[in-house]
């Protein structure tokens, strides 16, 4: 492909400098003075316009890139033939390609934007029935501010079948970025643009790209028989959502693909929306239970008295001597106790000072009822007026206490 010196004349365009070449195409900075702004020229190799029937495939294919107007679409403004070069002039955009960003993972909502954006772009050419068919980083354009636009619609197809370029070994489109169907000559549909948009997606979150080799053939070989290195084994942060998004995009059978790019496109949002929830207001802790009271310990086993019959005797009578002897016992223990009674006096005092206490005695053990604890309650004691336990615990009163027979 010859180069255009600086300060020379294609058509109307005065060419500034050469801001890029790729297989297919070098890139000038110009100006036309007739509208007085800059503008980019995109120059096709010169052996295209020799080949029969090449010059009706590119004004039908620049005229169809002309008519789309949507806002990530970088707009052609011309087109046309002179000095045996064919060119499209396209709108001049400062601040680079999205390919001078990688080399390293970026940020997904950064990712996130990029596949938006040239997703929009995509979806509204497809609906106008264009596909690109070379989708990659160096034809997304970095505009004002976050501003993408992609560029190169249809340039692919332009050179589509050309023998003159399958003869100088130059390949139409990029190994990196195609389709499996598109590089092995198959026919194709849109799909192909979601995959290298896939693609795309995959280098900007791992820095690398899925298929790398020395040629364009060993990276056709390798996209056609290896497996795909995972996404997450190279960049572990990688969340698993935005993962899946890339597997299907980058399924080897095109009807395991998203059906549309705008598919993808919203994927991917809820995938990265998903990967950093925002964290809900922490609920006010629940009051601390009640403490559990502790039963009371075991008691110690108190020995039946001996079953002895006793003669019929008067129910009144039985009450009277059941007190007496009770009262009998209780003076005993106090009277031969006194001194190892001294310390637990107030307690034992404020048991019989309280009401409804019927005291009944047993080898040692005293049986009453009171109210000490704010219910009257069955207590078992020693006679010597140590270790008071409390065996009954309810809010009902529990009144005459006596001993079971076994």
């Amino acid at each position: 492909m010859p180069e255009l010196v600086p300060g020379s004349m294609l058509g109307q365009y005065r060419i500034l400098e050469r801001i890029g070449k790729g297989g297919m195409a070098t890139v000038y900075k110009a100006y036309q003075a007739a509208l007085d702004r800059y503008v980019a020229i995109k120059v096709l190799p010169a052996i295209l316009v020799q080949e029969d029937g090449f010059l009706a495939r590119f004004t039908q294919e620049a005229r169809a890139i002309a008519r789309l107007r949507h806002p990530n679409i970088l707009t052609v403004f011309d087109f046309g033939e002179a000095q045996g070069l064919a060119y499209i002039v396209m709108e001049y955009v400062e601040g680079g390609t999205l390919k001078q960003c990688l080399g390293q993972p970026l940020d997904l909502d950064m990712a996130l934007q990029v596949v938006r954006q040239v997703g929009a772009a995509l979806e509204y050419a497809h609906s106008q029935g264009v596909l690109h068919r070379d989708v990659k980083p160096s034809n997304v354009l970095m505009g004002k501010g976050d501003w993408l636009l992609l560029s190169d619609f249809g340039l692919a197809k332009m050179a589509e079948g050309s023998l003159a370029l399958t003869k100088t070994g130059v390949g139409v489109g990029t190994p990196e970025y195609m389709a499996p169907e598109q590089a092995e000559g198959l026919s194709y549909d849109h799909r192909v643009d979601i995959y290298a948009l896939g693609v795309v997606l995959y280098e900007m979150v791992t820095g690398r790209l899925p298929y790398e080799a020395e040629t364009p053939i060993g990276v056709i070989m390798k996209k056609l028989t290896a497996p795909l290195p995972l996404p997450r084994a190279l960049n572990s942060a990688l969340p698993e959502g935005v993962e899946r998004v890339i597997l299907k995009a980058l399924a080897r059978d095109p009807a395991d693909r998203y059906a549309r790019v705008d598919g993808m496109v919203k994927a991917l949002e809820a995938a990265v929306a998903g990967a950093a929830p925002v964290e809900a207001a922490r609920p006010a802790p629940a009051p601390a239970p009640p403490p559990l009271v502790a039963p009371p310990p075991p008691t110690e086993a108190v020995p039946a008295l001996p079953v002895v019959a006793w003669p019929a005797v008067p129910r009144r009578y039985l009450r009277s001597a059941a007190l007496l002897a009770g009262l009998a016992v209780v003076l005993l223990c106090l009277g031969g106790g006194i001194l190892a009674l001294r310390p637990k006096l107030p307690d034992l005092l404020a048991v019989f000072q309280a009401p409804a206490t019927r005291p009944v005695a047993s080898q040692g053990k005293i049986a009453f009822a009171s109210n000490r604890d704010g219910n009257d309650e069955i207590y078992v004691m020693n006679a010597d007026g140590t270790s008071v336990t409390r065996l009954t615990v309810n809010l009902a009163g529990d009144y005459n206490p006596t001993w079971s027979p076994q």
